[in-house]
């Protein structure tokens, strides 16, 4: 019997990095806002989603066929896992395929705001070019040489920015109360440090932890108080860890030097959002991007391979499917 997928991605996302799932699979393409979704979980055999959108409700999968819940990314978010663990279903994911996008959009980022790119671009297209030229003389800005980078969680794709950090020649430092590999960050160079002392000596500082209840408004007004004058910081993991109306006032009151937002607690971000609020020379201090960090057309077709794979290796080999996070 063919069996069946349920993909919660259009087919044209696959076709556009020239990755074909395996013929002998039978694949329904549906969104999840579709009225027929409850319906089709149950019959399916496994199921592919991205990794951002909406939650999915443990009732979808009680009583289902699923024997694999396939995330095509990192983040694991939209299911409730001790859920699915109760019901029996294994959830996987694919980490580490947007590793090196990330680091590209955490180290573009960074050198944007450190020696201000975009607002350049902005008043440029002003007629203000004598006089920004005149400012960004004046600012002395620097590049990534020498400056200390703080990478707020060392796991998978905290090491791969750290890396191309330290290829630019910036000192690292990192805070990860568990890091899985302190031998590699030891033999890095990388000193571990307290969160408080890393935001103290940092001119950048990059967040790469899991939304938890341990990580939800991990920097707020207080920590982002003891960040240097001129730091960035950098959000490429989830939105909840960062306090945005916290943010914001500090960009406002001129502490902070810069931002770069790519993930919100409700995506997109609503109007009243405090970050799409703000006005003034603060605005050209913030960058903010719709969750596209880890986007490019390398990465999506790693994440989209190691996904069908891992489908075939479960459905149609009879494996034990690789990643299992649950």
């Amino acid at each position: 019997m063919t069996k069946s997928v349920l993909c919660l991605r259009p087919e044209a996302d696959f076709a556009r990095v020239g990755v074909a799932p395996p013929s002998a699979l039978s694949i329904r393409y549906m969104t999840p806002a579709d009225p027929q979704l409850a319906a089709a979980i149950k019959t399916a055999d496994a199921i592919v989603m991205p990794a951002i959108g909406p939650k999915l409700a443990p009732a979808l999968f009680e009583g289902s066929a699923v024997k694999l819940v396939q995330v095509t990314g990192a983040g694991i978010d939209r299911l409730d896992l001790t859920a699915m663990q109760q019901i029996g279903i294994p959830v996987a994911n694919v980490p580490g395929g947007s590793n090196n996008a990330v680091a590209e959009y955490c180290v573009a980022t960074a050198l944007d705001l450190l020696r201000r790119l975009s607002w350049s671009s902005a008043e440029v297209k002003r007629g203000n070019y004598i006089a920004f030229r005149q400012h960004l003389m004046a600012g002395n800005l620097p590049g990534l040489d020498g400056l200390t980078v703080g990478v707020v969680g060392l796991g998978t794709i905290g090491m791969v920015v750290a890396a191309a950090f330290t290829e630019r020649g910036s000192r690292v430092v990192y805070y990860d109360p568990q890091p899985p590999k302190q031998d590699v960050a030891r033999d890095a160079g990388w000193t571990s440090l307290p969160l408080d002392a890393l935001l103290a000596a940092a001119d950048v500082v990059t967040l790469h932890v899991p939304l938890l209840p341990a990580t939800t408004g991990l920097i707020g007004a207080a920590q982002l108080a003891r960040m240097k004058k001129t730091a960035i910081l950098i959000n490429a993991a989830r939105g909840g860890i960062v306090d945005e109306a916290a943010l914001v006032a500090s960009l406002m009151s001129g502490h902070l030097g810069g931002a770069a937002v790519d993930v919100y607690p409700i995506e997109p971000p609503p109007a009243d959002n405090p970050l799409l609020q703000i006005s003034g020379e603060a605005s050209q201090r913030l960058l903010l991007t719709p969750h596209i960090a880890g986007v490019t057309r390398q990465s999506a077709a790693t994440l989209f391979r190691v996904s069908w794979a891992n489908i075939e290796r479960t459905l149609l080999n009879g494996e034990k499917p690789l990643h299992i996070c649950v």
